[in-house]
C-alpha cells in the first residue's frame, strides 16, 4: 500500500497540474511552440521519423489536346471564284464526298475547255503523223515533213496529258454538264465540321494560285492526342507504351486515360523539352482541340528521404515542416518551424527532401497547419 502511495506522488510530481500551468514559464524562441500533452492530442497531431519512402511513379508534365492528324482535314478551294451557297454548318457531320459549298469560278470552265482543245488538236496530230508516215514509207514525202508531223504529234500529246491532269483535280466537283462554271467543294474525310471560314458572295482564292485560306476544317473527335513536353531529365523514364493519365480544367473530376504512342527523338533547343504524344479515347467528344491539359505519365518509383505533402507548409516563398525536438525545462514538448528545400518534379504522395533536414528526425505529418496558426 506504502509503494503504491509513492508511486502516486511521483506521477503527480511529473505531471503538471493547472496551478503549475499558471506559473511563470521559459518563454519557448520566436520559431517554436511548446505544448502540454493534452495540447498535442487536442491538435490531433502525429508525428513521424523521416525515412525513405516510394516516390514517383509518375511525371507530370503540361500540355495540349490535338486532333489525331490522320483524321482532319483542312479544306482550300483549288478555284478561284465566287462563294453562291454554303452546304455545311459549323457542327454538322458529314460523310466523305458531302458537298460543303459552291464556287462560281471561270477556271472550271478554262480547265475544261482547255482539255476539248488539247485533245482535238492531239487527234489532227495523231491524224498528220500517220499521214505522213505512210508517204514516207512509200517515198512520196519527206523525212523532214514525217518528223515534224511527229514532234508534233509527241507535243500534242504531252499537252493534252496535261490538261486531262489538271481536269481530274476538278472533276470530282464539276457542277453541271456543258459549259458551267461551278465547282462543289466536297468532303474529303468523314468527320464534323469543326469550323468555317467563308460566307456567300465572298471572294475565295485557289489553292494552287498562291493567297489561299482554310474554309472548312473538318476533323473526327473520337480519338485526340495530348502533345506534352518532356523534360530532358524524365527522358530515359519515359517509353513507348506508358500509360497516360490527362485532366483539363473543363472536368475537374474526371480523369482520361491514355497511352505514349510516341517520343521525340530530339529536344527543342530553346525550352530543353521534348515531346511526348499521348493517344485517347474520347467516345462523349468531351475532349477539344486547344484545350490545356494536365499529363501524368506512369513510370518506376525509387526510394529516396521523402516527406507526405500533408507534412510541407507553403509560407510565402518558403517551404517549411515542423520537428519535434523533445522535451522543454518545463515538460512541455518542443516543434520547430524550420525551413527545408524539396523536390516536387516527381508526381506521388511523397516529396523527396533535398536539405534541411535529416533521417530520423521527427516531423508534424499531421496537424502541422493547426501548429502554424500557433505561432
Amino acid at each position: 500500500m506504502r509503494f503504491l502511495i509513492v508511486l502516486a506522488c511521483f506521477a503527480l510530481a511529473a505531471c503538471p497540474s493547472r496551478a503549475d500551468r499558471s506559473r511563470p514559464h521559459a518563454e519557448p524562441p520566436l520559431t517554436e511552440i511548446w505544448l502540454w500533452q493534452d495540447q498535442i492530442r487536442a491538435a490531433k497531431l502525429v508525428v513521424e521519423p523521416l525515412a525513405p519512402q516510394p516516390v514517383g511513379g509518375s511525371v507530370i508534365t503540361s500540355g495540349r489536346i490535338t486532333f489525331d492528324d490522320l483524321k482532319v482535314a483542312h479544306v482550300m478551294s483549288p478555284v478561284t471564284g465566287r462563294v453562291v451557297r454554303i452546304d455545311a454548318q459549323p457542327g454538322q457531320r458529314v460523310k466523305k464526298g458531302d458537298p460543303l459549298a459552291v464556287i462560281e469560278s471561270p477556271d472550271v470552265g478554262t480547265t475544261f475547255s482547255d482539255l476539248q482543245k488539247a485533245h482535238a488538236e492531239f487527234v489532227s496530230a495523231e491524224k498528220d503523223f500517220h499521214r505522213q508516215r505512210e508517204l514516207f514509207d512509200v517515198h512520196a514525202g519527206s523525212q523532214r515533213d514525217m518528223e515534224a508531223a511527229q514532234g508534233n504529234f509527241a507535243k500534242t500529246k504531252a499537252e493534252l496529258q496535261r490538261a486531262t491532269r489538271k481536269a481530274q483535280l476538278l472533276s470530282g466537283g464539276r457542277g453541271g454538264a456543258g459549259g458551267s462554271q461551278s465547282y462543289t467543294l466536297r468532303a474529303p474525310i468523314a468527320g464534323d465540321v469543326i469550323a468555317r471560314n467563308l460566307n456567300p458572295g465572298a471572294e475565295v482564292q485557289g489553292q494552287y494560285s498562291g493567297g489561299a485560306v482554310e474554309l472548312f476544317t473538318i476533323g473526327e473527335l473520337d480519338t485526340v492526342w495530348v502533345m506534352a513536353d518532356l523534360f530532358e531529365m524524365d527522358l530515359g523514364r519515359v517509353k513507348q507504351g506508358t500509360e497516360c493519365m490527362v485532366k483539363v480544367v473543363a472536368y475537374p473530376k474526371q480523369t482520361f486515360r491514355g497511352v505514349a504512342d510516341w517520343v521525340s527523338d530530339t529536344l527543342d533547343a530553346t525550352t530543353r523539352t521534348a515531346k511526348v504524344r499521348c493517344k485517347l479515347d474520347n467516345p462523349e467528344r468531351a475532349l477539344k482541340p486547344e484545350m490545356y491539359a494536365t499529363a501524368a505519365l506512369a513510370v518506376d518509383r525509387q526510394r529516396t528521404l521523402a516527406l507526405p505533402r500533408s507534412a510541407v507548409l507553403q509560407l510565402g516563398d518558403q517551404t517549411m515542416v515542423f520537428v519535434e525536438l523533445g522535451s522543454a525545462p518545463d515538460g512541455r514538448v518542443r516543434y520547430e518551424r524550420r525551413p527545408i528545400s524539396i523536390s516536387e518534379e516527381l508526381g506521388g504522395d511523397y516529396l523527396p527532401v533535398v536539405r534541411g533536414i535529416s533521417a530520423g528526425e521527427r516531423v508534424v505529418t499531421t496537424g502541422a497547419v493547426t501548429l502554424s496558426g500557433m505561432l
